[in-house]
């Protein structure tokens, strides 16, 4: 069964997904972090991981080896909940290798854009995968294409590392995720909103109240 994670730091947004009870886990992002208008990280990861109780993953901000792990040190401390985010990059992968060796070392590798960056984060240790479906797609790139062929390279040699379709920017890049086999969507609040409206719902639904009125009435 795919999970599915909220791409958010907005507590108001996370409170209600998680009251669906469909909610496994949170992304965020310094980006994310900021348009939540906090500056304290790690409190506010807290209290993520107080209402999700599963996955919550925060990124580091150093872009070389020393600085990545040393602040992995500092956020995979909070909680056994927590992921430290690292970047695709060589010193990212320096860093992976070594935070994976650790017994805490939960890993999501962000900013995945080809089949061969997925391979080789998932060749050092990374727990997650991060496909950038939507940044793809606006580059007039087929985003999915690059989370299908991520799903058979990890099947074809038994990786460990989940597959996460991120960037997810509308309901048909959820159900496409679903159909190619990822391990994890997450997605913004509005999109997760989206998951549940049809207009067809909210017809049938007046219907049927409106038949039972007609009835409790006689």
């Amino acid at each position: 069964m795919a999970q599915i994670f909220l791409d958010t730091a907005k507590l108001d947004e996370i409170r209600e997904a998680a009251s669906w009870g469909v909610l496994d886990g949170v992304t965020t992002n310094p980006t994310l972090m900021m348009r939540a208008g906090t500056g304290d990280l790690k409190a506010n990861t807290l209290k993520i991981v107080e209402m999700v109780q599963g996955p919550v993953s925060a990124e580091v901000v150093s872009t070389d080896t020393a600085g990545m792990i040393g602040e992995a040190q500092e956020i995979l401390s909070w909680s056994e909940h927590v992921f430290v985010k690292i970047p695709t990059t060589g010193e990212g992968l320096k860093a992976m290798k070594k935070i994976s060796s650790w017994p805490n070392g939960r890993i999501n590798a962000t900013l995945i854009f080809s089949p061969a960056q997925a391979y080789l984060v998932a060749r050092a240790g990374a727990s997650f995968a991060s496909i950038f479906v939507g940044r793809m797609d606006d580059a007039g790139l087929d985003g999915m294409e690059v989370v299908r062929q991520t799903r058979e390279i990890f099947d074809n040699y038994g990786f460990g590392c989940q597959v996460l379709a991120a960037s997810i920017r509308h309901t048909a890049h959820v159900v496409d995720a679903l159909l190619v086999g990822a391990d994890i969507i997450t997605m913004p609040f509005a999109v997760l909103q989206k998951m549940i409206r049809s207009p067809f719902t909210d017809v049938g639904l007046e219907r049927f109240l409106a038949d039972w009125a007609k009835v409790a009435g006689t």
